[in-house]
Parts: structure tokens; sequence; C-alpha cells
């Protein structure tokens, strides 16, 4: 079930909203079920067959935590915190890349184990990660106490179950037992139609029509496509899948918002970014937040002696992990890796150069070396990204501006040049949001 489909907007969403604020209205506890159970049947609406998982994920890690958190000593604590963040990467890894791990040795060693071909639970990554966050909170005392019912209502609250952003238990809980998000607020309820309304115009206006053109370059990937053809499908995938996403989160903010919950922000305009460091901090916030505290920092703490080099190093460990959780392909592992390099280049720079660069010179570095990297995300295979890139700067000078293998449409045209406005010139939605939020219009 997505967010932009007639199911959702007309029966699903009003459905949960006016149980929750009318038939419910003074049973906060019905209330709480009936988020339960909605993310359940939103979840179950996807694969009702493998359903049964998030809930195998839920008691298990409710038990882990309960453990983490009445533990006294520290030995045992740990021991528990490794046993249960072990338990979710076990998970993971099955469902998501005991193929891909198959196929690898299959490849080095010549064998011939057959693939499980297991099929993937939905929105098991964000899952794994939230939940790793929440272990660790757990164990750091940050979270004193639960119950079942909070938990799962964290865990399968519908408007960000698929696809984030990640969020933090204390955060969720805090909202969703305060008394005054109980009641409707009508103030809440526009905010969250006009960003609702945003993600659905980037998802069907924009980012729907430069998939036609993104599509046709990475499917028709030859020594055939022009220079021209080239920058255009690749500028085509990495705005569409800056407002594939952004468009997700801008419809996710706006249905819990309905509810009188906030999400934290997850894009700032990243493609304005004059750097790969500033780009991280603007592009997917909550998953940078979430490898900083949780795998970056503490592997930077596993050194006794810790060098600008070992965090170097580290930075780049964490950002090849960080592209294989994309996905299981060598790839995204590439993806990763130019992310973790171009991460350390910049370091570097900061802190050995004696000049700047000129800001718009850097943005447009930085976005080139982006609109680089997407194209390993994009591409069906390593062969066809490299043809890619090199007929994007090696290529037949006289044909440099032929469009042969692609065609324009014009929607497709007029969503590119609209991606090149709202990424580069306009603000963002959060920014529109805290607009309207201050003004005195809607009070």
């Amino acid at each position: 079930m997505l967010f932009h489909t007639s199911s959702f907007l007309f029966y699903f969403l009003p459905i949960v909203f006016l149980f929750y604020f009318f038939l419910f209205k003074n049973n906060n506890k019905l209330r709480t079920l009936l988020l339960i159970v909605s993310g359940f049947l939103f979840y179950a609406a996807w694969n009702v067959k493998l359903s049964p998982l998030i809930i195998v994920t839920i008691i298990v890690n409710y038990y882990f935590s309960k453990k983490i958190i009445l533990t006294l000593e520290s030995r045992k604590k740990k021991n528990l915190l490794i046993a249960s963040i072990c338990f979710n990467i076990f998970f993971l890894l099955l469902f998501k890349y005991a193929d891909f791990f198959i196929v690898n040795i299959n490849f080095l060693f010549n064998s011939s184990f057959e693939t499980l071909n297991l099929p993937f639970p939905l929105a098991l990554s964000f899952v794994t990660f939230q939940t790793i966050a929440y272990l660790v909170d757990c164990y750091d005392g940050s979270i004193l106490k639960t119950n079942i019912k909070k938990y799962s209502l964290f865990i399968i609250f519908f408007p960000q179950l698929i696809a984030g952003p990640i969020v933090k238990y204390n955060n969720m809980m805090d909202q969703f037992s305060s008394e005054k998000n109980f009641s409707i607020n009508s103030k809440n309820i526009c905010v969250a139609l006009i960003i609702f309304a945003i993600g659905l115009i980037k998802k069907i206006l924009i980012a729907d029509n430069l998939s036609i053109i993104a599509d046709q370059t990475f499917i028709n990937v030859n020594e055939n496509l022009s220079l021209l053809e080239c920058w255009l499908g690749s500028i085509s995938f990495t705005f569409q899948i800056y407002f594939d996403f952004s468009a997700y989160i801008d419809m996710a903010t706006g249905i819990a918002l309905l509810f009188n919950i906030n999400l934290p922000q997850n894009f700032n305009s990243p493609y304005k970014a004059s750097g790969i460091i500033d780009f991280w901090q603007r592009w997917h916030i909550t998953l940078t937040l979430f490898l900083t505290n949780y795998v970056y920092t503490p592997l930077l703490k596993s050194f006794k002696n810790l060098t600008f080099f070992k965090s170097m190093l580290s930075t780049l460990i964490v950002f090849l992990i960080a592209g294989l959780w994309h996905g299981p392909s060598w790839l995204f592992v590439i993806f990763g890796g130019m992310h973790g390099a171009g991460l350390v280049i910049n370091q570097i720079f900061k802190k050995y150069s004696f000049f700047k660069i000129n800001k718009l010179f850097s943005q447009i570095i930085t976005f080139t070396y982006i609109n680089i990297s997407f194209i390993f995300f994009r591409s069906e295979n390593i062969q066809s990204a490299l043809v890619l890139i090199k007929n994007m700067f090696v290529t037949d000078f006289i044909n440099i501006f032929n469009i042969n293998v692609i065609s324009l449409p014009v929607n497709s045209i007029i969503a590119l040049v609209v991606s090149f406005f709202i990424c580069f010139i306009f603000i963002n939605t959060h920014e529109i949001k805290k607009k309207i939020e201050s003004s005195k219009i809607l009070d």
C-alpha cells in the first residue's frame, strides 16, 4: 500500500483518522491499539505471508530490551546487547544478503551452492537500524522503562514504517503520551495536508516524469549514447531518487502530523551542498546520525590510540557498510565507497589546505561527484556504469548533442527544469513547514 494510492488515501487513512479522533476519543488505550493494528494492516498489505516476521522481531527485541534494562551487572548487560544486535544483523543478513554471499562464494571458489531465494521482508533495513538504536539506548540508560504496546507502536507506526525517517524511542513516546496530542489540532491538519500535497506533487509530477528519461538511459547503455544523453539520463536519475525519497518523507511527515506527531527532518536541500561532508549533513539526515552515533563513534572508541588516519579509515568502513545496507550488490558497495572516499578527501582538504574554493564552484564539483556516484546506484552492472561514465567525458564530438537513443517527453523536460529550481534555488519542504507554523495565518 503506497501513500499516493487511492486505497490508502480514500479508505485506510480516513478510517484510521476517524477511529482515532472520534470513535476512540476518550480511550487512549484503544487509540494506541488502533495505531498498532493499523500499522500491522499497512505492513501486511504488501505481503501478508511475511507479516509474521515483523511480529517475531518485535517480540524478540522487546524481550532483549527488557532484559537489558533490568540487568545490573555490566558484563551480562553488555553480552545481552551484543546478542541482541547479532540477532538483528543475522535476521537482516539471512533475508537480504544470503543469496548475495552465496553467489560470491560460488564465484570465488568455483562452488555450486544453491541460492535460498528467500523473500525480502518489507522495511527490514530501516526496522533493523531503528531497533539497534533502541537497544543501544536501553543499554546506555537513555530508556529506563517500556512495555510491549509502546515498543510495538514505536516499530510499527505506519507513516514512517517503510522508509523512515529513523526515529528515536524517547522522542516518539513523549509525543504519543502527550495529552495535547489526543485532540484534533486544526493547524496541524492544515500544515499536514500542505506537506503531504508537496510530497504528492514531488512523486507524481516530478519523480515519475524524471524516471522516463532515466529508465531509457540506463536500460539502453551502449557506446552510441551521446554525451548529452548520458548527462541528461544520469542527472534525471539523481533528481529522481531525491524527489522519490524526499516525496515519501514529506508524505510520511504530513500523515504523522495529522495525528499530532512530528517526525524529524530527513532532508535539507542536499544538492546545495558545497562538499561531501556537507552533503551527508543534508541527505538522509537520520541515517547519517545513526551511522555517526551507533557505528562510527563506537568504532573510533575501539582504537587505543586514535589518529587522523584511523578516523579516516573508520569513515571509509562505515560508508562501505552504508552502501551495502542499501542493497545486496557490489554496485551499492561502490556507491558507499565513493562517498566514503569523498568524505576522506573532504576532511583531508579541510585539515591541510591553505586556500578556499569558491562556494559555487564547490557546489558544482560536489553535485557532479554525487551524480557520478548515483550512476553506480542505478546501473544494472558495473560495466554499464563505466560505459555511461566514459561516454559522459569521452565521446564522438561530432555527435555530442545528438539525441538518438532516448526520447524526451515534454513533461519529463519540464520536470527536469523544475528540479533545478527546486533543488538549487527554492527553499525546501522543512523550511516551508517552519514558515507556515510560525505564521499567524492558521491561528
